[in-house]
């Protein structure tokens, strides 16, 4: 059962360039549609800049989207009112990515926590105490630290910090954003675990972005391959790592270092990533894609179904199908 329904959902920034001025605009995230289903862990991957941070945010309501659909447990997000925009954010909380700058550097770590109680519940300021201390608990932080700033910790500690504030509310839906790329890899495993263990027993589904692929294999029940702003491949994760069918896919994927690799060439991608004010016609990717075709140039493939939990948007299946 789907509790979040994307649809045809897009962002487009409006800026200016150059020294008169001149209108553009950056197409961030472009009719993107996806269904996270209750209770799993849907990993997106792709490059940097390919929309994944925006698409996170614009769920939140962090970010306006231009047109589209958000839809949660049966209602759009966008045409929420003011009372129910507010319970929706309750059941809906985020992870950034970097714990330095998500934490406010005045407020002591006990605040930061029960802050979200305080403007959420109505809860007596004993059961927020109680609330804050459980929690707290729950991500292996001492109560003595609750009476310190964020500056007194390390990464590690201040990303324990930044999920028990997303989890005070006890919520439904966790939007991870890299929550753990700024961290040493021995901190990465200590959070990862703690994901998963607070996941099995709040019962949490995830939407988790990354560029670590290895992190994603581990973790995630499906994944959503992601290029300038649109869903290019989406499968279960062992249909995706072991089955790829995308050629922007397979290039992901032997670039990841691994000691039994043998007999594979890595897939080097020739070109830069196209600009987000002047995307391609056609297939976003036929400007670096090894198997580049005519039709690939003037028009946008459609969703190609490789079995009931696997698709590709690329003309090299239409042709098999």
């Amino acid at each position: 059962m789907s509790l979040l329904e994307i649809e045809n959902l897009s962002v487009i920034y409006a800026t200016k360039r150059g020294i008169f001025g001149e209108n553009e605009s950056i197409h961030a995230v472009n009719n993107l549609s996806l269904e996270i289903n209750k209770g799993e862990v849907l990993a997106i991957a792709g490059e940097s800049g390919c929309g994944k941070s925006t698409l996170a945010k614009t769920i939140i309501f962090l970010e306006q989207p231009c047109n589209g659909k958000i839809i949660f447990d049966g209602k759009n997000v966008l045409e929420l009112n003011k009372k129910e925009l507010k319970n929706f954010r309750k059941k809906v909380q985020m992870i950034f990515q970097n714990p330095y700058a998500s934490l406010n550097p005045k407020m002591k770590i006990f605040d930061t926590l029960a802050e979200p109680l305080k403007i959420n519940t109505n809860l007596t300021p004993d059961k927020i105490k109680k609330t804050v201390f459980d929690t707290a608990d729950k991500v292996g932080l001492d109560k003595e630290c609750l009476k310190l700033y964020p500056h007194e910790f390390s990464g590690g500690q201040r990303q324990r910090i930044a999920i028990a504030r997303a989890l005070v509310l006890k919520p439904e839906f966790i939007l991870a954003d890299e929550p753990v790329s700024a961290l040493d890899v021995s901190i990465q495993a200590q959070i990862i675990n703690l994901l998963q263990q607070l996941k099995k027993e709040y019962q949490l589904t995830f939407l988790f972005i990354s560029h670590d692929l290895s992190i994603i294999k581990y973790l995630s029940d499906r994944v959503a391959i992601m290029y300038l702003g649109e869903i290019v491949e989406l499968g279960k994760t062992d249909e995706i790592f072991n089955k790829p069918q995308h050629p922007y896919t397979k290039a992901l994927l032997s670039s990841v270092p691994q000691i039994n690799k043998s007999g594979e060439e890595k897939i080097i991608l020739e070109g830069d990533l196209p600009s987000l004010t002047n995307l391609p016609k056609g297939c976003k990717f036929h400007t670096r894609c090894p198997h580049c075709m005519s039709i690939c140039k003037e028009t946008e493939p459609d969703k190609i179904q490789i079995s009931d939990s696997h698709y590709v948007k690329c003309f090299l299946y239409s042709q098999k199908t």
